[in-house]
């Protein structure tokens, strides 16, 4: 999974799968949900996310991989 935020549009794009996404849906204003050809949740779009989201800060409990954060 990978989570990246992009400050020129003020989004956020989550990839849960490293398939591509052949549908989405817009389930809310702004947040968009990726499905591959099997219907699978793939990724997820929130635009304006600083409204939406706290941006200052993200926690981490108990995952079962390794965490490795990236300077922009």
């Amino acid at each position: 999974m990978k989570i990246n935020y992009y400050p020129d549009t003020d989004s956020i794009y989550i990839d849960l799968s490293s398939k591509t996404s052949v549908e989405s849906t817009e389930i809310s204003e702004g947040v968009v949900l990726d499905y591959d050809g099997n219907g699978k949740l793939v990724g997820i779009d929130i635009d304006n996310a600083s409204d939406k989201l706290d941006l200052t800060e993200m926690i981490l409990n108990n995952l079962p991989s390794k965490v490795h954060k990236l300077s922009a």
